[in-house]
């Protein structure tokens, strides 16, 4: 359930081009109208709007708005603008191009579909002129290069159809791997990163049923009191990211905003507003006693923030 709203009847991207060009020209920029326009409009209108300004003025909206706009205001706004696949892969790009997060990584490769996945892998070799995968490998190594790259790699079977036999075999391997902590183990990663969702999904419900622990509680017990290293935290995202990615995201936006992570709490909101933010706003509220928007409001502000509980559909 997107939360992206857009209004009825919706200005042509001729009139919309016009009064972004008026909120930039000149001195000064009326951020209140481009926020009205750009956080109220889909990929396919604000594409139409792009194509529509560069007509009009001969000048590249995106370049444009880089140059009116700063701080995170300005970057929400640059990933926004983008068509969500495309986004997908720069926000992979981005991931890789400083310090490497592989939290965007797994949650492109966990959470889509296989066809979302070759999709964004697609966008990506042809922005960048080079494979997601080959990134992913130039950029890690060890333990964490073999389970991000079995994730990217992958091309998994997308129906329900499972093997319960299979599953039980499979989550007596898991259990005893966890169990002995060796979390490294060519068979955890060929499972994650090989398997149909419905297949793990059967595994992990097995996982629960036999030993009677959801295996990602199991994963907390076995890494707690220890000083978990990347690979084994990669790991428990991968997990969590299968298991609820919608519950994923709460933690994972609980967490950024107690921390101020405006890069991660962007990152969610942009990527998700025209899929299934609304989905992540009702499990945050029920998770953490508080709306999403009043949560993102206390640890935000000005038009970063404005802009960012538009998405919201606040």
């Amino acid at each position: 359930m997107a939360t992206l709203s857009v209004p009825e009847p919706v200005p042509s991207p001729a009139e919309d081009a016009e009064s972004i060009h008026a909120a930039v020209k000149g001195w000064g920029t009326d951020e209140k109208a481009l926020i009205n326009i750009l956080a109220h409009r889909n990929a396919t209108q604000r594409k139409e709007i792009e194509l529509a300004y560069e007509e009009l003025f001969n000048e590249n909206l995106t370049k444009r708005l880089e140059s009116e706009l700063k701080g995170d205001f300005e970057k929400a706004v640059y990933r926004w603008n983008f068509e969500p696949i495309e986004r997908e892969a720069v926000m992979a790009y981005i991931a890789m191009k400083k310090s490497f997060n592989f939290h965007v990584v797994i949650e492109i490769a966990c959470v889509n579909s296989p066809n979302e996945l070759l999709a964004v892998k697609q966008a990506y070799q042809a922005k960048y002129r080079h494979s997601l995968e080959e990134d992913v490998a130039s950029h890690t190594a060890g333990d964490l290069h073999k389970l991000l790259f079995a994730l990217v790699s992958a091309y998994r079977y997308d129906g329900e159809d499972i093997d319960v036999r299979l599953a039980k075999s499979e989550a007596k391997v898991l259990q005893e791997l966890i169990e002995e902590n060796k979390l490294n183990h060519d068979e955890i990663i060929r499972i994650l990163g090989t398997r149909s969702k419905a297949q793990i999904y059967a595994t992990f419900n097995c996982y629960r049923e036999e030993y009677g622990t959801p295996i990602e509680e199991h994963f907390d017990q076995v890494l707690a009191g220890e000083s978990a290293d990347e690979f084994a935290l990669a790991l428990r995202a991968a997990v969590a990211c299968i298991v609820d990615p919608h519950l994923y995201f709460v933690e994972v936006l609980h967490a950024a905003l107690e921390k101020s992570d405006e890069d991660t709490v962007t990152r969610i909101i942009v990527l998700h507003a025209e899929k299934d933010l609304g989905e992540i706003k009702e499990k945050f509220q029920k998770r953490k006693n508080v709306p999403l928007e009043y949560a993102v409001a206390k640890k935000t502000s000005g038009d970063y923030k404005a802009f960012l509980l538009a998405l919201l559909g606040d």
